[in-house]
This record gives structure tokens, sequence and C-alpha cells, in this order.
């Protein structure tokens, strides 16, 4: 296997041409504490199959609902997730932080 192959935007080719409908979610901005920097990329199919990483885990399960909604409405998105540093203390964190998302369905 190609390592080029697991890229989100190959994986998407391919979902696309076996007939599943996705959308690709693309860091835009970061402020503080963000385990994946600006352009990191991850692609969700109609089944919530997903490929790639916008933040290393800790939101991901939220893109890929977010991501369904995108690819049914076929309208593209903006997310901010938002942790507090005293939020962040709360669940293990070491610091709070920003990112903004981009969501847009694949056509």
């Amino acid at each position: 296997m190609n390592y080029d192959e697991l890229e989100p935007i190959y994986v998407a080719k391919n979902w696309k041409e076996s007939g599943l409908e996705c959308a690709l979610a693309t860091v835009i901005n970061t402020w503080g504490s963000s385990p994946r920097p600006i352009g990191s990329q991850m692609v969700i199919n109609s089944l919530g199959k997903f490929s790639g990483s916008v933040s290393g885990g800790c939101i991901e399960t939220s893109v890929v609902s977010e991501a369904i909604e995108v690819i049914k409405s076929k309208k593209s998105k903006t997310i901010e997730y938002n942790v507090t540093n005293k939020d962040a203390w709360g669940v293990g964190l070491t610091c709070g932080g920003r990112v903004n998302i981009y969501l847009e369905p694949i056509e």
C-alpha cells in the first residue's frame, strides 16, 4: 500500500467512486492548545466512517456528526470548539484552546 492512499483526499476519492457521499473537515484556525495544526484534514463518509484527524480524537466524534449533517444538507459550515483553561484541567488536559474547523461536502 502506498502511504498517499491513506491521505484523506485519496480515501474520499475511493469512497466517492464506490458511491458513498463524503465531507471534508479542515482545521482553519487554532488558538492555545490544539493537537492538530492548521491545514489538518479528515474525510467523513455518509456511514460515519472517517480517515485523517483534526483533533487527535478529543472532538472528532462531534465533527463526524456535524459532517453527516453537511453531507445531507450539501451546505458547508464552520464549527468552533473551545476549552477554557479551567475546563481543560477538569478533563486532564494541561491547557485550554480553540479550534475552528471548516466542513464541506465533497461533490
